[in-house]
Order: C-alpha cells, then sequence, then structure tokens
C-alpha cells in the first residue's frame, strides 16, 4: 500500500473502533475507579468526564494530592494544566468541556481518558491527538483511565500514537511496562 492508502486505511480502522467504543461505552453501568490504586506523584493530572469517562475526581481527591485538570488549546498543541479544587470555576472550553481557571502547573502523573486500550498499552482517544502530542512533550508518566471492559484485542496505531504506562480501572492498577 502507497503510505497515502495505508494512513486511510489506519484512520479508517480507528473510526470504526470509535463508533463500536461509545456504542458499547454508553451501556457500561456507572463504576469508579479502583481506591486502592496507590498513585504516586507530586501533582496528578486527571480530567473533567463527559460521554461516559469513568470519573477520576473521586480518587484524585481521596488521594489528598495536588490536581490539575487540562486546558484545550489550538488544534495541533498539547494540553496545559491548570490546578483544580471543588468549587473553583470552571469555563467551558472549546470542546465544550469544563476547563479550571487556576494557575498553571506540570504535573507528574498524567490520568487519560480513552475510548479502547490494549494489553501493550495502546490507546484509542477520540482523533484529536491531544494527548498523544502531550504524553510526548512531558516527561509526565501516562496512565489510562477507564473501564475494564474497555480493553480490546489490538488498538490500531499510527506513527503519532504513544503508549500507556499503565491502565487504572475499577479492577486496580496494571502497569504495561516496567515502572520508570
Amino acid at each position: 500500500m502507497r503510505p497515502t492508502a495505508r494512513a486511510a486505511s489506519l484512520s479508517s480502522a480507528k473510526a470504526a473502533m470509535r463508533r463500536e467504543m461509545l456504542r458499547r461505552r454508553a451501556g457500561f453501568p456507572p463504576a469508579a475507579l479502583c481506591p486502592e490504586a496507590a498513585l504516586e506523584a507530586r501533582c496528578i493530572a486527571g480530567y473533567w468526564p463527559v460521554r461516559g469517562e469513568i470519573d477520576p475526581r473521586p480518587l484524585l481527591l481521596a488521594l489528598g494530592r495536588p490536581v490539575a485538570l487540562p486546558v484545550t488549546g489550538p488544534r495541533g498543541t498539547a494540553l496545559e494544566f491548570r490546578l483544580w479544587r471543588p468549587g473553583d470555576r470552571m469555563v467551558p472550553g472549546p470542546f465544550g468541556i469544563m476547563e479550571p481557571t487556576g494557575p498553571a502547573v506540570e504535573p507528574d502523573m498524567l490520568l487519560a481518558p480513552l475510548l479502547a486500550f490494549d494489553a501493550r498499552g495502546n490507546r484509542l482517544g477520540y482523533g484529536g491527538g491531544y494527548y498523544d502530542r502531550t504524553i510526548a512533550a512531558t516527561g509526565a508518566l501516562a496512565i489510562g483511565a477507564a473501564h475494564a471492559a474497555q480493553e480490546v484485542a489490538a488498538v490500531p496505531v499510527g506513527p503519532d500514537d504513544r503508549r500507556l504506562a499503565g491502565i487504572l480501572t475499577e479492577a486496580g492498577l496494571r502497569f504495561f511496562q516496567r515502572r520508570p
């Protein structure tokens, strides 16, 4: 296949998996991330859940460490993170997701939402590439946050996709590679 045909095939495979995982996730019962997860970080970046994503906020607040949430910049850029506490002022971002207005911070652990993941640490997101660019640009340990049932046999992977170090679900924390 020519590179453009290969890219089109990869894009089509990812789009099909996104549709299927959104459909499947809509039927998941409510779940919480494993409360016993030992997340060792000075500042942990979470996310504001949308579209059936598992909610990381209760766990993050229970850990008693500073929590950051993402702020979305222009297409093609990495995410920025701002400190967040319950009750802080939030504003809708470019995709309608609530974003904090607190001071900018650099988290050392990143919980990344996803649609699907596989046993090699590959992650399928919504297609904007924000988390892949962020993982590539930071030294933060990237952990996916999902329902255990979002695991698939294989996620289609392109050259710009970045692997996760581990996955956190309602069943627990699992690392895909040796911890740094």
